[in-house]
């Protein structure tokens, strides 16, 4: 039973300290974004013939979980965003699912010691790869 209470001690402590890694910005939108659904429409010209457009949830961390694209006649993409690192707290997987939400891609993205994207790998549901999309990230000078 010790032991038990200890790993589960750990395991928050784990998760608390993983969280205090992220900015205080990051925080605060993940606050603002817990469990929160939001769903977009699309009217014509006119204001009539509303239809759903996109809807994207939130866990109760606050983190983007799911991305849903629509068109005229139904779902055209859904995305399933995973964080198998909280350390960082960055998506490191991603599932793409066609209109028929039959799995697609999955995508599995690798990150630079300051944050930002690296490498994107995209592999088929066969678990073969597909491709291999670097980053490159240039600061230009004003002009």
């Amino acid at each position: 039973m010790k032991n038990l209470l200890m790993v589960a001690c750990l395991l928050v402590a784990g998760g608390m300290s993983a969280y205090a890694q992220l900015s205080p910005e990051t925080i605060a939108k993940r606050e603002r974004h817990k469990n929160l659904v939001v769903k977009e429409w699309n009217k014509d010209a006119k204001g009539n013939n509303g239809w759903l457009d996109h809807i994207t949830r939130y866990d109760d961390q606050g983190r983007k979980i799911e991305e849903i694209e629509y068109s005229t006649y139904g779902m055209s993409q859904r995305v399933l965003f995973f964080y198998e690192d909280p350390s960082h707290g960055k998506v490191t997987k991603e599932e793409v699912y066609d209109g028929r939400n039959k799995l697609f891609r999955v995508r599995l993205y690798k990150y630079n010691p300051d944050g930002t994207r690296k490498t994107q790998y995209n592999y088929m549901p066969s678990g073969k790869l597909y491709s291999i999309k670097n980053f490159e990230y240039i600061f230009e000078e004003a002009k």
